[in-house]
C-alpha cells in the first residue's frame, strides 16, 4: 500500500476543494533576515472578519483571527509578533515541517538497498526534517491573489541527508465559507520520502487569553492510535482506543485525562503526542480527522484532510520560556496540535505503508480547517 497518492482527479474532488469565493489579500514585510533578505508576509481577510496571516519563513501561518459567538475578535493561533523571535525561538508555531513530518528513528532509513542518515534532533530521533527542516528557511512567494498565497520552497539534493531534489509548494486559501485550506504539493528529482503537514498551535479562547485549551472538546473519530516507546517512535502495534485515554470518538475535554499516570502513553510523551489512525490510504478527497470546540468562546473547527493519520500533541512541552504575540508566557496546556500526516516512522515500518515518492508523482496534503465562531453571519 502507497500512502503517498498518486494524483487522480475527479470532478468530485475538484469541486470539493474550490472556494466558494475569494477573500481579500494584502501584502506586507514581516522583518529582515541576518542576511538582509526580506520576509513577506500575505494576510487573507474574509468578509466574516476571519484573517490567515501567512510569512514566508517557514510557509508559517502566524496568526488566525476568528470572532467568538458574540463576534469579538481574538487571534486564536500561537505564535510571535516578531521575526527575531521566530528566529531564537523555533517551537514550530504555524509551520511548515518537513521534508518528513515527525519522528524517524535514529534519524536512518534505507531506499532502494541505499541507506541514508539525516540530522537527528530529538534525542536519538530527526523530527520534522531535522536541524534545518522546511520550518526555518526563506520560502518565495510566487503568487497571492484571489483569496490566497503559493509559496514555494526546492529543496536541493541531499539537503538535511535527503536524496533527490524536491519542489513543494504550500497553498493558503481562505474562503467566505470561513474555510481555511493548506495544500501541500511536491514533485522530486529522484526517489525520495516526503511527509508534510503543517504545525498549528490552537488556543481558540485566544492565544493571549489566560485559559488554556484544556478545556477544549475534541473529537478524533478513529478506532485505534499508534502506541510509542519512550522515544516517542511508534512500537508497530495498532491499539484500540476502547477503554483508554485515546478514546476522543464521543468527544470530551482535553485536559480530563491528559494527565491520567496509570497509561504508560501518556507518561511517555508527559500527555498526548501520538498518531491516531482515521484512515488505511491517503485518498483524492476530504475526509473528517478531529473536531476542536471551546464552551468559553463558542468557537470551533472541524479538521478535513486526505491522509490517513492525524498527530494530537497536547502542548507538554510549552515550559514557560517563550511569550506570544500578546506578551503572555505559554505553558505546558496552553495548546493543541492536530498535524494530518502518514504515519511516523514509516520509511522503517513496511507495515504503515509507504513514503516513497518518484520522479513523474506528485505528493499531495490537503488540510482544511472548517471554522465555527457561532456568531450570526
Amino acid at each position: 500500500m502507497r500512502l503517498v497518492e498518486r494524483i487522480v482527479t475527479t470532478a468530485a474532488a475538484v469541486l470539493a476543494l474550490t472556494p466558494a469565493a475569494a477573500a481579500e489579500v494584502t501584502r506586507g514585510n514581516f522583518g529582515t533576515l541576518p542576511d538582509g533578505r526580506a520576509v513577506p508576509s500575505v494576510t487573507l481577510v474574509n468578509r466574516h472578519g476571519v484573517s490567515a496571516t501567512v510569512i514566508a519563513y517557514g510557509a508559517t501561518l502566524q496568526a488566525l483571527v476568528l470572532p467568538d459567538a458574540k463576534g469579538a475578535r481574538a487571534d486564536v493561533a500561537l505564535g510571535y509578533a516578531t521575526l527575531a523571535d521566530y528566529l531564537a525561538h523555533p517551537q514550530y508555531f504555524g509551520s511548515t515541517v518537513g521534508r518528513f513530518a515527525n519522528r524517524i528513528a535514529r534519524g536512518r532509513f534505507s531506499l532502494d538497498g541505499r541507506a541514508y542518515q539525516v540530522p537527528v534532533n530529538n534525542g536519538p530521533n530527526s523530527l520534522h526534517g531535522g536541524t534545518s527542516g522546511f520550518d526555518k528557511v526563506l520560502w518565495d512567494v510566487v503568487e497571492a491573489k484571489d483569496g490566497h498565497v503559493v509559496l514555494r520552497h526546492v529543496s536541493a539534493d541531499g539537503e538535511m541527508g535527503y536524496p533527490g531534489q524536491l519542489t513543494v509548494d504550500a497553498t493558503y486559501a481562505l474562503d467566505e465559507t470561513d474555510r481555511l485550506t493548506i495544500t501541500y504539493t511536491a514533485t522530486t528529482t529522484a526517489a525520495t520520502i516526503v511527509n508534510v503537514t503543517n504545525h498549528a498551535y490552537w488556543n481558540l479562547s485566544g492565544e493571549g487569553s489566560a485559559n488554556g485549551a484544556m478545556a477544549h472538546v475534541l473529537t478524533i473519530p478513529a478506532d485505534t492510535y499508534l502506541p510509542t516507546d519512550a522515544g516517542a517512535i511508534p512500537t508497530g502495534e495498532r491499539t484500540s482506543v476502547t477503554g483508554t485515554p485515546f478514546d476522543f470518538r464521543a468527544g470530551h475535554a482535553v485536559g480530563a485525562r491528559v494527565r491520567d499516570a496509570g497509561d504508560r502513553q501518556l507518561v511517555f510523551g508527559r500527555g498526548y503526542d501520538h498518531n491516531w489512525i482515521v484512515g488505511d490510504r491517503v485518498t483524492p478527497d476530504l475526509h473528517l480527522t478531529a473536531r476542536v470546540d471551546d464552551p468559553a468562546s463558542g468557537r470551533g473547527f472541524e479538521l478535513w484532510s486526505n491522509q490517513p493519520g492525524v498527530q494530537f500533541y497536547s502542548g507538554n512541552f510549552l515550559d514557560g520560556t517563550t511569550s506570544g504575540k500578546a506578551r503572555r508566557i505559554y505553558r505546558a496546556g496552553d495548546a493543541v496540535v492536530l498535524e494530518p500526516q502518514i504515519f511516523p516512522d514509516t520509511p522503517n515500518q513496511p507495515a504503515f505503508g509507504s513514503a516513497r515518492l518518484m520522479p513523474g508523482e506528485t505528493y499531495r496534503n490537503v488540510i482544511q480547517y472548517r471554522f465555527n465562531s457561532g456568531a450570526a453571519k
